[in-house]
């Protein structure tokens, strides 16, 4: 019986490196097949990374290129914002995605947010909620040491340094677990998609008599904000929301 539970595990982790290295040659072979200008090819060798179960920021930023050579607008910017999910700050993802969004027709105006609440969004965007959660971690640990320090310092200047240690780092631990809930809940809430029809109407009812509001284009970002049935309620960049049909639109997440 042990040995069989032994075989089994021998095998899994076979079968776990298998898939991992298999995974690193479909990404090499795709980074080779760009190089050459080969873009179609290099976009099933990333795809086949994917199907693997495999993803990584540098993986969806190679694919948007591979796609924005093959000039799939639609494609393209699907997968530089899927890149921008895992690595907010990747300026390379937010110049190319730049560059993508020009080749769309749609000018759609984009309301900047104001207020307190810009303020808070814009600074829990600086990093990744699981981010957050690995600076509250190493908070902890430091606040762990400090308080051994203050414990067995026997010279009270020491004592009052470790004191104001933990205290700030409390304080600072507050902030980052506050960071770290509320950039998981606008994950979470946040539902961003790519148009990837041609052509689609924006209805102000989700059913196919539906007026049609506006004519909408491949590569436009819109909002997810319900599904009924085949249909998908978005919210623009402008404010303005409808319905959509559900196979004309894609969610990055």
């Amino acid at each position: 019986m042990a040995k069989q539970i032994k075989m089994k595990n021998i095998i899994y982790i076979f079968l776990f490196s298998t898939q991992i290295f298999f995974a690193q040659n479909g990404f090499e072979k795709g980074n080779a097949l760009y190089a050459k200008g080969n873009y179609s090819e290099a976009v099933d060798a990333y795809n086949s990374v994917l199907q693997n179960n495999k993803h990584s920021s540098e993986l969806y930023f190679n694919l948007g290129n591979a796609y924005y050579n093959l000039n799939k607008v639609a494609p393209a910017i699907y997968y530089y914002e899927k890149a921008l999910i895992l690595n907010p700050s990747d300026k390379a993802s937010l110049n190319n995605l730049k560059f993508a969004n020009k080749r769309t027709i749609d000018e759609i105006k984009v309301i900047p947010k104001v207020g307190f609440a810009k303020l808070v969004r814009d600074f829990t965007g600086i990093y990744h909620y699981n981010t957050w959660a690995w600076i509250t971690v190493t908070l902890g640990s430091v606040f762990l040491l400090l308080f051994i320090g203050y414990y067995f310092s026997q010279i009270a200047v020491w004592k009052r340094i470790f004191f104001l240690g933990m205290f700030l780092s409390i304080v600072v631990m507050l902030i980052t677990i506050s960071s770290g809930i509320f950039e998981k809940k606008y994950f979470d809430t946040e539902k961003p998609a790519i148009i990837f029809a041609e052509m689609t109407n924006l209805k102000s009812e989700p059913r196919n008599g539906g007026k049609p509001l506006l004519l909408l284009h491949e590569g436009t970002k819109v909002y997810v904000k319900e599904v009924i049935g085949q249909w998908k309620k978005v919210h623009l960049t402008d404010g303005m929301e409808g319905w959509i049909d559900s196979s004309a639109v894609k969610e990055v997440k």
